[in-house]
Parts: structure tokens; C-alpha cells; sequence
């Protein structure tokens, strides 16, 4: 594993340069994918705008006028959430509480560069409205087009995103939440539907009200979250950030050294007996699969792995690893499931961003990536430790409910489309 950049040059190169520990693997994916998606959102929006069926607002503006202390303060707090978060992740200068994902809903961040790229945004207003500052203000009409408000939207996004994980974790978790309330604003738990539900409320309502047509924004967003969400995945597997699956019985944790070997069930038991502290604090959930013939080409570690030097210091510890902060590895090996959901999202955005200008009416894209993305991690959770709940008589996941209603959805997308019959491209 690499939990930052000086565990990637020390493998990769040999060298052991102490200053690259304060960059955050993790926290590198992170803003990869936010990048990448807000430059697939503005190139896919101009495309929707050349071909007709996405338009500009006219709106009032003054020009001439200084910037105000509320458009100073409104770009030093994005700015500021900007570096205290995003930057803050990427650049840790100590080690981060709990997993990279509690973090972002936590009041952890880096307050140095928060300060700083908060600064610099309300510096960068001030001096475009002292450039165009004039005797006397006057009032222009301009045209905004949707893609003049991916900035907007990705802030929305991300900030919604963040609210709705949480919410979504503590209505999973409520007994724990009844017990302690004020534990919805801990930094503990973030469920990715929850995240991605509210966020799509939030664009919603912003594409209502900009009068951008949301079932174009729709087929847009759709190959482009699923984009995001494997770039983060690869971060969680790089990191070792503890999003892992159930313990795989097949295979077993090497004790000489990093790596997994064939095992058996007896082997398992006797790995739980021996460190019987750590598996009094954690699950033994487990399943058996061994490497199939016709997979035999893969290395043992895509069906079972261990996270040596993963993130969060999970496990026991390494042999002849000293000197160094992030020292253990699982003493059984799991699925690695961020590399199967790399795989998987990776593969969706190709068949979607294939599809994309093949369909002939709005929104049928976006009920495929529901359809997709429902599959995909309904297929995941069953392999992955979660808190079941009983529904229909059923022990299930709230991930699998949401991720079934997400394919229902999906399939009635699609049928709402085709009856709606929204062209794609205006025809000139």
C-alpha cells in the first residue's frame, strides 16, 4: 500500500525521501477526480450547448462597481474550504484521525492553506473588480451559459454530497444515533448514496432554476459520476483507507512477510484464535473462494490481500517494517473490493461515454447508468461487511435496498424517456 507519495518513490525508485510523506494518497485521487469531473462536465456541457438543446440566461449585472465585502467573503469561503479540505487532504502535515473519508466531514483540515487559498480567491476578486472598476457603475445584460456554472455546480455538489452521506449513515446506524444524537456530527460515517441522493436533489433545483434542462444535465452527470467515483476508488485502494471486504478463507496472510498465500478454513480459525484481541474488535464475516482455474493468470492478490502499510495502521504488526508510521498489515486477507469497483466503474463510464451520442432521446442514458450503477453495487455489498436490516423478511444492506430501488428507477427512467421522446440534438 501506499498511504503517500514517499511509500510510492521508495517502491517504485529506491529512494527515501522523508518530505513526500505529506502527500496524501488518498487525498491525491480525491482531487483527481473532482478535477476530472468538473473538465468532463464543462466539455460535455458546451457539446449539449453546440448542439442545441441547452441555452443561455440573460442576466443583470453591474460593472464598474468595487467588490463588495460580500463578494470577498463569499470567494475567501470557498476558497477556504477549498484548502482546509480538499488541499488539506492532499497535503497532510500529520496523520490523519480515522479514515480519509471521516475526515471530510470532520473539523480536521489544514488551516495554513485554507487561510492562504481563501486569501488568494477574495485577492483575485478584489483585483478583477478593481480592473473593471469604473467612474460610474452602469448596468450590462450578459449571457451565462451552463457551463459558466461548473465551478457553482461542483461546490454544490460536494458540499450536498458531504450532508447527505452523513444523513443517510445515521438513519443506517440509528440505535447508535438515538444513544448519542450528537453523533451525527462526528467525523464517523458516510454512506455513498446518501451523498449522491442529495447531491442530486441539489442540482436539481439549481438546474430548475438557471433553466438548464435536467434531463440533457441528467445524461450528462451520468457517465461523469461514475468516472469520479472509480478515480476515488483507486485512492481506497492505493491508501488501504479500510473500505475493504470480508475476509477471504481461500487465501492466507503470509507471517515472513507482505502477502497472501492459499489457505483453508482451519487456517482462518486458528489466525482468529491467535489474535483473538484484534477480532474482538472486529468482524469475522468471511467467505470462501478459491482462484478459479480459468483466472489463473491473475495474481492471488486480485482475489485476496492483506494492506500491508495501509492508512489507517489496521492489522498487526509487520515484520522488520521500523522506522516508519504505517507498519501492519490484516492478519487475514479480504476482497479487495475497491479494485473490483475500479474495474467495474471504469468499464460502465466506457459503455456509457460510447453510448452517449448513440441515443435518441434525453435521460435513456442516464436510466442506463442507474441500471449499471445499481448492479454494480449490489453485487459489491455482498461481499462487503455493512449493517443488515430486516426488510420484507429479507437481511439486507442499505446499500443493496437503495442500489435495487436504483435499477427499478433505472428501468422506469428509460421507460418515462421513450415516452417523453426529448431529442437529444435539435434538429436545424
Amino acid at each position: 500500500m501506499y498511504p503517500n507519495l514517499y511509500f510510492v518513490f521508495k517502491d517504485w525508485f529506491g529512494v527515501e525521501w522523508k518530505f513526500l510523506s505529506i502527500f496524501n494518497s488518498f487525498g491525491l485521487f480525491v482531487a483527481i477526480s473532482f478535477l476530472l469531473a468538473a473538465y468532463v462536465l464543462r466539455i460535455e456541457l458546451k457539446r449539449k450547448c453546440k448542439d442545441g438543446v441547452m441555452t443561455p440566461i440573460e442576466q443583470t449585472i453591474e460593472v464598474g462597481k468595487p467588490a463588495s465585502i460580500v463578494d470577498l467573503l463569499t470567494n475567501f469561503i470557498m476558497g477556504f474550504i477549498l484548502g482546509y479540505k480538499i488541499l488539506g487532504l492532499l497535503v497532510s502535515m500529520k496523520k490523519l484521525t480515522g479514515t480519509p473519508q471521516e475526515y471530510l466531514f470532520s473539523s480536521q483540515g489544514n488551516l495554513f492553506l485554507g487561510l492562504l487559498v481563501g486569501g488568494l480567491f477574495a485577492y483575485f476578486k478584489w483585483k478583477e473588480k478593481d480592473k473593471q472598476k469604473l467612474a460610474v457603475p452602469e448596468k450590462r445584460v450578459i449571457r451565462v451559459w451552463p457551463y459558466d456554472r461548473v465551478g457553482e455546480m461542483t461546490m454544490l455538489a460536494l458540499v450536498f454530497g458531504v450532508i447527505g452521506s452523513k444523513l443517510f449513515d445515521t438513519f443506517e446506524n440509528w440505535d447508535d444515533f438515538i444513544k448519542d444524537p450528537s453523533s451525527i456530527f462526528s467525523a464517523s460515517g458516510l454512506t455513498f448514496y446518501g451523498g449522491l441522493i442529495c447531491a442530486g436533489i441539489a442540482l436539481y433545483l439549481f438546474c430548475k432554476k438557471n433553466k438548464i434542462g435536467f434531463a440533457h444535465f441528467a445524461d450528462v452527470m451520468g457517465p461523469i459520476m461514475i468516472l469520479a467515483y472509480g478515480i476515488g476508488r483507486i485512492g481506497c485502494q492505493v491508501a488501504g483507507d479500510g473500505d475493504w471486504g470480508i475476509y477471504n478463507t481461500a487465501f492466507k496472510t503470509m507471517t515472513d512477510m507482505p502477502g497472501v498465500m492459499a489457505g483453508t478454513v482451519q487456517d482462518f480459525n486458528q489466525v482468529v484464535t491467535t489474535h483473538a484481541d484484534y477480532f474482538s474488535h472486529h468482524t469475522t464475516h468471511n467467505a470462501f473462494f478459491a482462484k478459479p482455474d480459468w483466472l489463473g493468470f491473475l495474481p492471488d492478490w486480485f482475489f485476496a490481500y492483506d494492506y500491508p502499510n495501509n492508512v489507517n495502521s489496521d492489522g498487526i504488526p509487520l515484520k522488520n517494517c521500523v522506522g516508519l508510521e504505517y507498519c501492519n498489515h490484516l492478519p487475514a486477507p479480504v476482497f479487495p473490493t475497491p479494485l473490483y469497483e475500479i474495474i467495474m466503474s471504469l468499464a460502465i463510464f466506457g459503455i456509457l461515454w460510447l453510448m452517449r451520442k448513440r441515443m435518441k432521446y434525453a435521460s435513456v442514458l442516464f436510466g442506463v447508468y442507474l441500471v449499471f450503477n445499481g448492479f454494480e453495487r449490489f453485487l459489491i455489498e455482498s461481499i462487503r461487511v455493512n449493517n443488515k436490516m430486516n426488510f420484507l423478511g429479507m437481511q439486507i444492506t442499505q446499500a443493496q435496498l437503495i442500489s435495487s430501488s436504483l435499477m427499478i428507477l433505472g428501468v422506469l427512467v428509460i421507460i418515462y424517456a421513450f415516452q417523453k421522446k426529448i431529442p437529444i440534438k435539435k434538429e436545424l
